[in-house]
């Protein structure tokens, strides 16, 4: 039995086994090309090599599932979730984050440099196992976490938590799922704002697509077929040509033009057709 076993889908839902810091799997992608990692690293192809060397260096850089995991980081792009949330709790507009993180799972967090840390530079975290060391990092750091003995990923029982504790401006980042809408549909009181971003949604179908944008605030595009498919047909405001972040609520949109207007960029628009000269290929 692996006792310290984590699950990443990256670079275009390729999954990736990382047991002991060492990389132990590392499955396919119809994905061949991401613009993002092309102007970052100038690499055409994702790989099997190149997806090794970049998850190496993910683990030897910032300790990404092991004892010696960074939690708080500065920014790593302009625009993605983690900026997006790091900012508005920044000036006040959220007052906690339901995230996740590897080596510890579901966690609360009110301190914009951990949300950062733990979100920034992770892909779609599908399971991790408790890393005592992170863990106790991370509480030194003012985070609560889920459950220390088997780091679940819930965050519907994190909203709960984050409810318990008496935030008003409760931010989730979450995978596509049907707890999307069990998030939104959760009763709250008046005064309490629940705001749900959703990450990595390569692969989505059309149906869960649909969904999301009923239920979330934020939707990023990724290498997802039917969320541009989507976005085409219902042309919601947007940020971004390569990859870009939809707005799927009035709230997700405040919270990407605050962001915007902090780092001296141009606001959301609502361009349409898109320009795809430089999209992720092939969509899945």
């Amino acid at each position: 039995m692996v006792e310290d076993r984590h699950v990443i889908e990256t670079l275009g839902k390729v999954r990736v086994v990382i047991e002991n810091g060492e990389i132990t799997e590392v499955g396919e992608s119809e994905m061949k090309y991401c613009p993002m990692f092309h102007a970052m690293h100038k690499v055409d192809e994702l790989n099997e090599e190149f997806i090794r060397k970049n998850i190496n260096f993910r683990i030897k850089d910032f300790g990404m599932c092991t004892p010696q995991r960074v939690i708080e980081m500065d920014d790593l792009v302009t625009v993605g979730i983690s900026e997006i949330l790091k900012t508005n709790m920044e000036k006040g507009n959220i007052d906690c984050v339901v995230g996740a993180c590897d080596g510890a799972g579901t966690l609360l967090m009110t301190n914009p440099r951990v949300v950062q840390g733990v979100g920034g530079r992770v892909s779609g975290l599908v399971s991790t196992t408790p890393i005592p060391e992170v863990i106790d990092n991370l509480e030194q750091k003012g985070c609560v976490i889920l459950d220390s003995k088997t780091a679940e990923l819930n965050q519907l029982e994190g909203l709960k938590i984050a409810l318990d504790k008496g935030y008003k401006n409760i931010a989730i980042t979450i995978l596509p799922s049907p707890m999307v809408a069990e998030i939104r549909n959760y009763p709250v009181d008046d005064d309490v704002n629940v705001y749900i971003f959703v990450a990595h949604t390569t692969g989505a179908k059309p149906d869960e697509v649909e969904m999301l944008f009923e239920n979330a605030d934020i939707v990023t595009a990724c290498a997802s077929k039917a969320v541009s498919e989507y976005a085409d047909e219902n042309k919601p405001y947007y940020y971004g040509v390569k990859v870009p972040i939809f707005c799927a609520s009035e709230d997700g949109r405040r919270f990407l033009d605050i962001r915007l207007e902090h780092i001296g960029k141009p606001l959301t628009i609502n361009e349409y057709p898109r320009d795809k000269s430089d999209a992720p290929h092939k969509l899945i």
